[in-house]
């Protein structure tokens, strides 16, 4: 990669794409591999990478590197690692909080809330398009990413963004009166 050293201090030059791709190319496999160690994901542990290089592209002016371009890279796959890994941990923790609440909260006005949410969302999701109900219903209920859904109903991946753009809306505009703001951002985001 075209560096300037100043005192210690590495620039990377975003003017020399070709320099960027072999710094790219040469490091790739290994922060992969060393990812992977970390989030026990493949697909995660790529977009972990993805996101250190996107990074790096996007803010090349504002980065100084103090140390090798192989040890900020390590380092910042570590640290993207680390924080998606935390992201885990707190989602977790709020599906565990939200199942205690739920059963722990037997009251026949919960009951009937929860009754009645199902059968508005069950209304609400009969009233989106066929195509629009079935895509949000494997992101949503079969927890499926955008690419797995793509794959299976051999759409574009824009499609299925697309979709689920559309989706979210109407079910926030069928929703809006019966859900505090908090619950429809969880189910609808």
């Amino acid at each position: 990669m075209d560096i300037a050293v100043s005192e210690h201090v590495t620039y990377l030059n975003k003017d020399r794409e070709e320099e960027f791709e072999k710094v790219f190319k040469a490091h790739f496999k290994s922060l992969h591999a060393y990812a992977r160690t970390i989030v026990r994901d493949d697909i995660m542990a790529e977009e972990m990478v993805q996101n250190v290089f996107c990074r790096l592209w996007e803010k090349t002016e504002q980065i100084e590197i103090r140390e090798s371009v192989s040890g900020y890279l390590y380092r910042s796959v570590y640290h993207e690692s680390l924080n998606y890994l935390k992201h885990l941990k707190v989602r977790e923790a709020y599906q565990n909080y939200a199942v205690n609440n739920m059963e722990h909260s037997n009251n026949t006005s919960h009951n009937l809330e929860l009754h009645e949410l199902e059968y508005r969302l069950e209304n609400a999701l009969k009233e989106l398009p066929e195509k629009c109900r079935t895509i949000f219903q494997m992101s949503r209920f079969e927890e499926l990413k955008y690419q797995e859904i793509a794959d299976r109903l051999q759409l574009p991946v824009k499609t299925i963004e697309n979709q689920m753009g559309k989706a979210l809306r109407l079910l926030r505009i069928k929703l809006v009166n019966f859900l505090p703001a908090s619950i429809l951002l969880f189910f609808l985001s």
